[in-house]
């Protein structure tokens, strides 16, 4: 089983940013203003942030890394590891963990690594930078964890373009040998994976004409081989059966009680209808569980961090706190983690403007 206690590691800070450029479901040409609202009633995401041609995910977790680090104080070469979780990398190669140490004015001793995992990004993340700084062979770690995921898809595809928001978020992760253990544990059921995929683009199938021609499935999805596609019945079942059943197991085993152990759960925003049967199954206390998709849809990977800034940023600078995670996606691939944090570094979220490009 793929589990991991990871110790004397502490999280101190979070940061994100989004694009300053609101999307209303209203605004979608697919949507009549009764299906718009149908739509918000059911999926439950009213608006989401989205960015323009000019704005990758690097440019957003810049923003946020820049703003954490003032706000905790660190020096940049005091960074030893950096972590970019991003399936929106600026370029198929270089990785783009490399150009984001650059931007970043890190050491050229900073360890690099790019992790392309989606919805369940966030949680890997803090699973091998974790495992890289428990033994205090490196002390610090900064974690950049976003996506420009509206641009991946048709902007006509009825069934994926409305569900997604563009976001960048930073954490940092740090060496203390009083910090409390984080648990994490992830599931794969590869034989879903092409419920959530880019059928062009890789070195399977590259990119040629027949990438560009747009198809109608009917129903409003209209999309190209070059465009990420979303079976939503099986992304739905597979959500709502396999995190639910690992979320109880985990606890049952390290021996978490649900209304004494756990101050929130976050579970991964992907729609309404989502997140309230796994709140269902799993019986969980309402007042424990945070939403923001309504305002932001969903975020993919930064789905997680950006729940800690924008619902409980007051508890989480101010108190301890104990949160049970719950994240799932492309992979098919599902995790959960239980940390505890105390005092942490939350910065207040920032809408981007793209006024100094990068030089890249």
């Amino acid at each position: 089983m793929a589990r991991w206690s990871i110790k004397n590691v502490a999280l101190r800070g979070v940061s994100g940013t989004v694009p300053d450029n609101r999307v209303d479901s209203h605004d979608f040409s697919f949507f009549t203003h009764e299906e718009a609202e149908t739509f918000i009633n059911t999926v439950g995401i009213r608006e989401r942030y989205v960015a323009t041609d000019d704005i990758c995910a690097s440019d957003l977790c810049y923003d946020a890394a820049v703003r954490l680090l003032d706000a905790l104080g660190w020096e940049r070469d005091s960074i030893d590891v950096l972590i970019f979780e991003s399936v929106t990398g600026d370029y198929r190669t270089p990785p783009t963990a490399g150009i984001l140490q650059d931007r970043l004015g890190l050491p050229a001793s900073t360890f690099v690594l790019d992790v392309p995992m989606g919805c369940c990004g966030c949680m890997y993340a803090i699973n091998v930078a974790g495992n890289l700084l428990h033994s205090g062979s490196v002390r610090r770690a900064l974690l950049l964890i976003g996506d420009t995921a509206t641009r991946m898809g048709s902007p006509v595809d009825k069934s994926r373009a409305p569900l997604f928001g563009d976001c960048g978020t930073a954490m940092a992760l740090e060496y203390d040998e009083s910090a409390e253990d984080i648990i994490i544990e992830f599931n794969t059921l590869g034989s879903g994976w092409q419920a959530l995929m880019t059928p062009h683009g890789g070195f399977r199938h590259m990119i040629t004409e027949e990438s560009f021609r747009q198809e109608d499935f009917g129903n409003g999805i209209v999309r190209a081989p070059k465009d990420t596609l979303i079976n939503g019945m099986d992304v739905f079942a597979f959500a709502i059966s396999k995190p639910p059943v690992s979320v109880r197991k985990f606890m049952e085993d390290y021996g978490i009680d649900p209304e004494k152990d756990v101050d929130y759960f976050l579970i991964h925003q992907a729609n309404k209808l989502i997140v309230d049967r796994i709140v269902k199954k799993l019986k969980l206390n309402p007042e424990k569980v945070p939403y923001n998709l309504q305002h932001f849809g969903n975020l993919g990977g930064a789905s997680i961090p950006m729940l800690m800034v924008t619902n409980i940023a007051d508890e989480l600078r101010n108190r301890k706190c104990s949160m049970l995670c719950s994240a799932f996606g492309l992979g098919l691939t599902w995790g959960t983690m239980f940390l505890k944090t105390e005092d942490l570094k939350i910065s207040i979220l920032n809408y981007y403007k793209n006024e100094c490009k990068a030089s890249v």
